[in-house]
């Protein structure tokens, strides 16, 4: 259950590392940060943000991820290259943390990476991302590849075939489009896109296939499914039992053929990174029962929370 006879990639982007089988490294979160309604924003978004309420986000998720072993990254959210050349810097100024540059339309996300290059930040940053769905992804491509960009997240989907099998043939469609352009990326991982909370069970099991089939790290945004139903079980449990669920579902997606978590906003970390970091543990004992192997990553958070146990196990 827990080993791939297919040679499994592990991806490093700003030192932190992640695929490979599962058990070895835990799964990276990668939250979200200027956000449409980030709590960053004290207004309206063109009049700025907060940059003290930012910062606290920022190295609140850097100290959550010494406290619990489990990697985080930012996914900056903007909606203009102006916007991302302020907030790359903002975020570059304060945490070295990797982080990713995410925006709907194309010519934003052009931009950012752009002004990655320029300000010489390729290593820590990834491309978020290639779709299935864009138009004129030959053209997005090869601009990418001409930039220098180093590490790109390809988001697989198929409206004709919405089950697992639907994410494979999107993520091969990607991947011809590489091959016919000639790009060459040093990591490639692969977001099999999240339709609702139970439906990331759909991305776990096609996680499953892309790292049987390709051994790329795979991933995908529990967030956006345990969102959608924010305001549903509010009114049924309150705030704290809709985090229950929303804990429970990105716990789920790290034991389930996780490498990275898009676990929404950053302000979420303070539930979500032990969440994770309890489901990495459990995953990792569950490999070792499996195959006697203990995690890679000296940090992962079965050493670092449970080190007792970890000596009960070497010993069984």
């Amino acid at each position: 259950m827990f080993q791939f006879s297919t040679e499994q990639k592990v991806c490093e982007i700003g030192g932190v590392k992640f695929g490979g089988q599962p058990g070895e490294y835990p799964a990276v979160c990668c939250s979200s940060i200027f956000q449409k309604g980030d709590r960053v924003f004290e207004g309206k978004r063109k009049e700025g943000f907060d940059e003290k309420r930012a910062e606290e986000m920022l190295k609140t998720q850097e100290k959550l991820s010494e406290e619990t072993g489990v990697p985080g990254m930012a996914d900056i959210v903007a909606n203009t290259g102006a916007e991302f050349k302020t907030y790359i810097d903002f975020v570059t100024s304060v945490s070295d943390m990797p982080f990713c540059i995410d925006a709907w339309m194309l010519k934003p996300k052009l931009a950012g990476a752009a002004y990655c290059a320029e300000k010489g930040l390729l290593d820590r940053m990834f491309y978020n991302s290639f779709t299935v769905w864009e138009q004129d992804l030959e053209t997005e491509v090869r601009e990418i590849s001409q930039m220098g960009v180093k590490h790109v997240l390809l988001v697989a989907f198929d409206q004709e075939d919405q089950m697992p099998s639907g994410r494979i043939t999107g993520t091969q469609k990607m991947l011809d489009v590489i091959e016919k352009v000639g790009a060459d990326f040093e990591s490639i991982f692969v977001d099999t896109s999240v339709m609702n909370g139970p439906a990331t069970a759909m991305c776990s099991i096609a996680n499953r296939m892309v790292k049987e089939k390709w051994g790329f790290p795979a991933a995908s945004a529990p967030s956006n499914g345990s969102y959608m139903d924010l305001e549903r079980f509010k009114e049924l449990w309150g705030f704290k039992g809709w985090a229950a669920t929303d804990c429970a579902l990105e716990g789920l997606a790290a034991f389930f053929y996780h490498d990275m978590i898009f676990s929404g906003p950053m302000g979420g970390a303070v539930r979500v990174f032990p969440a994770v970091a309890a489901a990495e543990a459990f995953l990792a004992t569950a490999v070792y029962a499996e195959t006697k192997k203990m995690p890679v990553d000296p940090n992962h958070p079965l050493y670092k929370l449970f080190p007792d146990f970890v000596e009960q196990l070497k010993s069984l």
